[in-house]
């Protein structure tokens, strides 16, 4: 694991409004401790569901999915057919989801993610945003942190998801 501090103990994310430095820290640590974790497992343990819970490719691919969810509704908008298809998706094998491609789409998905939360302006993050078809109410903000909290939360299963595997 990297002997550099955690992202919240290294300063700011250049360009990232003061208010918006957990969202951009969280996720540049989520990327960092998953690419970490991913460098030495094992291709063919992917899949594998240790006592039933999600496999290590499940959280790879759902992570940045709900990025892109959550970034969608902050902007505004609902879900588009392509990502709908893609929430179908998660979480189903198939060859072209290798962990080298799982890992690079993460890792491009924060990326871009970091340079769109730039672009926020930090008077709209208490207006009123909507998730889903049912339009349940929330804020910029909110959305925000949770789109940091909810990826922490699945890195922490895959960590402890891929030490089982890696172990066993």
């Amino acid at each position: 694991m990297s002997t550099d501090p955690e992202f919240w103990l290294s300063g700011p994310v250049e360009g990232v409004p003061a208010l918006l430095q957990p969202v951009a820290h969280a996720l540049l640590q989520v990327n960092r401790e998953i690419q970490e974790i991913m460098e030495d497992f094992p291709e063919n343990r992917l899949w594998e569901r240790p006592g039933g819970v999600a496999s290590a490719a499940f959280h790879l691919e759902h992570i940045p999915g709900v990025i892109d969810r959550l970034k969608t509704y902050a902007e505004g908008n609902l879900l588009n057919e392509i990502q709908m298809e893609y929430l179908k998706q998660e979480g189903f094998e198939r060859k072209d989801k290798t962990k080298e491609v799982l890992c690079k789409k993460l890792e491009v998905k924060i990326k871009e993610t970091i340079n769109w939360i730039k672009t926020i302006d930090p008077g709209s993050l208490t207006e009123a945003r909507y998730v889903g078809r049912k339009k349940i109410p929330t804020s910029l903000i909110g959305l925000l942190f949770h789109s940091a909290e909810h990826s922490m939360r699945h890195t922490g299963q895959l960590l402890v998801t891929a030490k089982i595997l890696k172990e066993s």
